[in-house]
């Protein structure tokens, strides 16, 4: 396979900036099924919790599916506690910066306030503020990131609940990662 000519990046040339580029829209063009494989071996249950990571991730997202919700909040859905393995102080973040290219203003922002609002349901019991979330009270997706939580979320640790396959969603992940970047992300 051909090669870069640097050792630096500040030494490349044109040529080796389309080769590398060509590369990394092949391998992008490729990130719904490194997504779904991670999925996919999310099987190990947290500690303490009755359902593993993926099944709590499949009921949340069977769950926005059977709401009625579109396509793309199926996926963010689906896939909202993905950081918790890599990132799991700042997981919301994480999700939200894999969906942010893909998704519009309104899906990465509940993705990425989520956790924070999600201290509605246990802050409390540690001392802490249940109401934290109120600090975006007046931001336009607050009712938004709320109804996430309490709907999709908090809901989803029932290990008789009938969630549906991560095949159901394939499909579903694939068109949206391979939609074009929403460019009021880019810089």
């Amino acid at each position: 396979m051909k090669k870069v000519s640097f050792n630096q990046m500040k030494e490349g040339t044109r040529e080796d900036y389309l080769l590398l580029d060509k590369h990394e829209r092949d391998y992008a063009g490729k990130t719904a099924e490194r997504i779904l494989k991670f999925m996919a071996g999310l099987t190990e249950t947290l500690e303490g919790y009755k359902v593993s990571r993926l099944e709590h991730s499949l009921q949340s997202a069977t769950r926005a599916l059977k709401a009625g919700e579109t396509e793309e909040m199926i996926v963010a859905t689906l896939l909202h506690d993905i950081g918790d393995e890599l990132a799991p102080m700042n997981h919301s973040e994480y999700a939200a910066s894999v969906l942010k290219p893909y998704v519009s203003e309104k899906t990465h922002w509940i993705i990425e306030k989520h956790g924070e609002f999600q201290t509605y349901y246990y802050a409390h019991h540690f001392g802490g503020d249940r109401n934290k979330r109120d600090k975006y009270k007046d931001h336009k997706y607050y009712d938004a990131c709320v109804n996430f939580c309490e709907k999709y979320d908090q809901a989803s640790f029932d290990p008789d609940y009938e969630s549906f396959p991560l095949s159901k969603f394939e499909p579903m992940v694939k068109r949206i990662f391979s939609r074009k970047p929403y460019s009021h992300f880019q810089d």
